[in-house]
């Protein structure tokens, strides 16, 4: 099973910048650590909200939660980053109830 919605996923300026790539972020910290070693930087976040979309659009879902606010979709794979290693990355999306888009909630190194 793909992620439902895949063409329409969100990835927010917001959820890279301030967490997912900020050193300062006391959960991001160690995140940030991970994704700028493969060339992701928070000055282009766009380029990692587009891996993280590619991400999705190209590896199923390896586990569905649902939840009374909706259902929780995990997806694990090898992410394309700009030096061209691509570690493999856990990523967690987000359907709330009576929605349609699906929306990144976080990304972690995956063994």
């Amino acid at each position: 099973m793909m992620l439902p919605e895949v063409a329409s996923a969100i990835v927010s300026e917001q959820k890279i910048v301030a967490y997912l790539l900020s050193f300062s972020h006391p959960d991001g910290r160690g995140k940030a650590l991970f994704f700028s070693r493969f060339g992701f930087h928070a000055d282009q976040w766009q380029v990692f909200a587009e891996a993280l979309k590619q991400h999705a659009a190209t590896h199923e879902v390896a586990a569905r939660v649902v939840t009374p606010f909706g259902t929780r979709y995990v997806i694990e794979g090898a992410l394309v980053t700009p030096d061209g290693r691509n570690p493999s990355v856990r990523t967690i999306w987000f359907i709330a109830t009576r929605d349609t888009a699906p929306r990144l909630v976080t990304a972690y190194p995956h063994p």
